[in-house]
């Protein structure tokens, strides 16, 4: 059996998306995004931090967004600070997209070609936004995509469930944190 080389990929912990959950951040998100961080880490696995940010005329935001007038994500605000609390790394990478998938015109590509895996593993927000397109993007790329439960939330929990039952059906696995570093490291079973 060929091991597996898993890149951890981030997505949108920030605190502007937040803004529209009640109570903001759950508790329990943060300790599933960070266990899994931790995790990873100990088998070596790249951790990269994926963000939005616009610029503060946001002539590079969403067309929606410039249609209607709307503003948020703006680059050097605290809306496009990751959350506090998570275990990031001064050897982390970050990767700033702008618009939902994280490969659509930042340089991902690049990054995971040099790492080279096998396996990439996502968590973050929002299900059905973010992590679900960057989920199929990541597929139409012939990764094998995981999908961290313990790691992956949005603030529409209709929203969150039907993607997620959609992307395990067609776009990749979606396991606990326990089993995802069984998947990576056999060794780890048991633990």
């Amino acid at each position: 059996m060929n091991p597996v080389r898993p890149v951890l990929l981030v997505i949108d912990v920030m605190n502007g998306s937040f803004e529209g959950w009640p109570g903001g951040m759950p508790p329990e998100l943060l300790r599933g995004i960070n266990d899994l961080v931790h995790g990873l880490r100990s088998l070596r696995a790249p951790v990269i931090w994926v963000r939005q940010e616009f610029a503060e005329d946001m002539h590079d935001a969403f067309l929606s967004m410039r249609d209607n007038g709307i503003k948020g994500y703006v680059r050097d605000t605290r809306d496009v600070e990751l959350v506090a609390g998570l275990d990031v790394r001064p050897a982390d990478e970050v990767v700033v997209k702008k618009r939902y998938s994280a490969f659509f015109g930042t340089d991902l590509d690049a990054r995971l070609a040099r790492h080279a895996p096998t396996h990439l593993v996502l968590a973050g927000v929002n299900t059905h936004a973010c992590v679900r397109t960057t989920a199929i993007d990541a597929y139409q790329r012939d990764y094998r995509v995981v999908l961290a439960v313990d790691a992956i939330g949005s603030y529409d929990r209709t929203h969150h469930d039907v993607s997620m039952a959609y992307m395990s059906r067609s776009i990749g696995r979606v396991l606990g944190n326990g089993a995802i570093l069984d998947l990576c490291d056999p060794l780890h079973s048991g633990r």
